[in-house]
């Protein structure tokens, strides 16, 4: 109750991006997580085959984000938020429908293209709108997104009881109803008129080196949290030797962001710097995976060895709930507000690519383990959540992260 009463103090068009949200990690985790099961035992294609339409769509997204970013800035965010669901809209019909190769990865690349639109364009728009209330915005937007993330799933299940196809068709229903409800609610904004072009844009985000250092120090934030769907549940498996262990993973995160993450947020924005608390909560993130590293030698599984796991799981949950608001409410600050999208979008690009190779590092080290080094993936991970708070440390005593100030609310279009 606490969390709609807080909801409603927000103007209409944060309160929609919050349901917006819930709707958009519903509908992809509704589909996305069994998508490579279809591909494989209903369309039997190969390994290989599968992995380039599940790269195709990944890749479509984190290489786009810039665009997205530049669309916001330029066209105004609500027209790309809208573009955005509509596109992911068609790409999920696609998947329902089609079953040959060409029209999978172009549902791919429209689904990929799709989430590089409203990503960037969701957290301008919500970062104008919020003014001075940024953290306590993306702290809801994150308790919406992790709701969606644990319903979408759990729906998708349900609905493959059915056939696939029912599932995809939801999950573009789902989309659908999102483009509807921002094109008829969703207020326009004025779009300030940009002085040079598009890649003089990007040069000056680029060229702000306190940014990029920035963004390639959230590689620890992001890499982490990925693990949440794959070491974690891997762990919970592993120690019960019970497949369903996984599922306590994200029940135990879900449960805790509901209850802790927008009480968290308000206490410490009220005590100390942003830095700091970037700092407390990637160091919680990287220490988070000592708990399961006693018990990742197990060779007996018991119910009680996945309590450290559990507790790790836990520990990171309060790490990023810590950071992350703080993370989304500095990135603006780096530079002209005429370029929050833009910046939104390569923050995404650049650690995106970083956290990418850091899930590599994590996927060797889960290899390597197997041979009698199981602890080497969890220490792994507590060197990139350590690394990465001092990366931020570094930062800060430089001088070179924003404080956070007052922005003005767009006036309507």
């Amino acid at each position: 109750m606490k969390t709609w009463h807080e909801m409603r103090r927000f103007p209409l068009a944060v309160r929609l991006l919050l349901v917006n949200q819930l709707g958009v990690n519903t509908g992809f985790y509704l589909l996305i997580p069994y998508l490579a099961t279809h591909l494989t035992e209903n369309l039997g294609m190969s390994a290989a085959v599968v992995g380039i339409v599940l790269g195709v769509r990944n890749l479509s997204q984190q290489g786009l984000f810039i665009i997205g970013g530049s669309a916001a800035d330029r066209l105004g965010a609500r027209g790309v938020i809208i573009a955005g669901c509509a596109l992911r809209t068609v790409g999920f019909g696609l998947f329902a429908l089609g079953d040959g190769l060409a029209v999978l990865l172009a549902a791919s690349v429209l689904s990929g293209l799709a989430g590089a639109l409203f990503n960037p364009a969701v957290r301008a728009y919500l970062a104008q709108e919020s003014g001075e209330r940024k953290a306590e915005a993306f702290a809801l937007f994150n308790v919406f997104a992790t709701t969606g993330a644990l319903i979408g799933p759990l729906l998708g299940s349900l609905l493959l009881l059915v056939d696939f196809r029912t599932s995809a068709l939801t999950a573009a229903a789902i989309f659908a109803v999102l483009t509807v409800a921002q094109a008829l609610v969703l207020p326009a904004r004025k779009v300030e008129p940009s002085k040079g072009g598009v890649l003089a844009d990007w040069r000056e985000v680029v060229g702000n080196r306190a940014f990029l250092a920035f963004a390639l120090a959230m590689v620890g934030m992001f890499t982490l949290e990925n693990q949440l769907y794959l070491l974690l549940p891997s762990g919970a498996r592993q120690a019960t030797g019970w497949d369903g262990a996984a599922g306590l993973v994200f029940l135990v995160g879900t449960l805790v962001n509901l209850t802790l993450q927008l009480r968290l947020t308000r206490a410490l924005k009220q005590r100390g710097s942003r830095a700091r608390w970037i700092c407390a909560g990637l160091t919680l993130m990287g220490l988070a995976f000592l708990p399961p590293a006693t018990v990742a030698h197990t060779t007996s599984a018991g119910f009680l060895d996945v309590v450290p796991v559990l507790l790790g799981t836990l520990m990171l949950y309060v790490g990023i709930m810590i950071a992350s608001p703080f993370v989304m409410e500095l990135i603006p600050g780096f530079g002209r507000p005429e370029l929050t999208g833009t910046y939104y979008g390569i923050f995404y690009v650049v650690s995106g690519i970083a956290a990418a190779l850091g899930n590599t590092v994590v996927g060797w080290a889960m290899d390597t383990g197997e041979d009698g080094a199981s602890w080497l993936p969890w220490v792994c991970c507590a060197c990139f959540g350590l690394a990465s708070a001092l990366g931020v440390a570094l930062l800060h005593r430089r001088n070179a992260l924003p404080t956070p100030s007052k922005t003005a609310v767009p006036a309507p279009a």
